[in-house]
């Protein structure tokens, strides 16, 4: 990746607040944008999770979710979660086209109900089955959905991290900023934290127990979203990740879900 240059500084000149602002988000920029390149040209991936959602006491719930994406030309990915397990929220499924700055599509299937239900861009903020995920938190994440703001490199564990804030630019976000800790080597998204709409710290994200896969395309075993203010937190453990499996667009059709297996 070709890294900006800073010659004045380089030189000791000082430069103007506005400049250096300027800068920082340039690269924020270039860092997310290398960061999109990076993992494009994976066609598509399906993958099992357990889902363990635990309240402030402690006590846990597990579902058990099939994933299916299919990566998109010019346009954001998509993404199918089948709910097996338990019987309770058995059958239901979640379909998510991802865009820019557009809204995301998303619709809710639930059996309950034998109906599908059009999510409206304006409850994106809105939990997901009852975890600390939001709607928001689910659609892949374009570079346009944001804009941004370079801070720093740090060491994250074993990695060394970009550190830099991002800002939503799409309308009706739950979220006023977030900051994401990105490897430098990989690209990997090692840990974000979310600021809700009065600018306090809402959650937490840590990934973890990262394989590649294809020689080329990092995936994590674990994530881990906390919500701070309310002490719930919920467990993502992906296994059985498949790529180049053959999915297509009519594999994600919100015209057929009640009838996608």
């Amino acid at each position: 990746m070709n890294k900006l240059k800073f010659p004045l500084l380089l030189l000791g000149l000082a430069l103007p607040a506005a400049a250096l602002a300027q800068s920082a988000q340039e690269k924020g920029l270039e860092i997310a944008t290398a960061a999109k390149a990076y993992d494009q040209g994976f066609t598509d991936f399906t993958a099992n999770m357990v889902m363990t959602l635990k309240n402030k006491s402690g006590q846990t719930s597990k579902r058990q979710i099939r994933i299916r994406t299919l990566e998109v030309e010019a346009d954001g990915d998509k993404s199918l979660s089948i709910f097996d397990e338990p019987a309770d929220v058995k059958g239901t499924k979640m379909l998510t086209y991802s865009h820019g700055l557009e809204p995301d599509d998303q619709w809710l299937y639930l059996p309950a109900l034998k109906k599908v239900k059009r999510i409206s861009s304006r409850n994106k903020s809105g939990p997901f089955m009852g975890s600390t995920f939001a709607f928001e938190d689910l659609g892949s994440q374009e570079v346009e959905k944001y804009t941004y703001k370079y801070l720093r490199d740090e060491p994250c564990g074993e990695l060394s991290c970009y550190v830099i804030e991002r800002y939503p630019a799409y309308k009706f976000s739950g979220y006023t900023r977030q900051i994401a800790w990105i490897d430098t080597a990989g690209y990997r998204l090692v840990k974000a934290e979310f600021y809700d709409r009065k600018k306090s710290l809402l959650k937490t994200l840590v990934a973890g127990d990262f394989q590649q896969y294809l020689g080329h395309y990092w995936r994590p075993g674990t994530m881990d979203m906390v919500n701070h203010q309310t002490g719930k937190s919920t467990l993502l453990e992906w296994r059985d990740y498949q790529f180049k499996t053959g999915l297509t667009e009519r594999d994600f059709r919100s015209q057929t879900l009640k009838r996608i297996k």
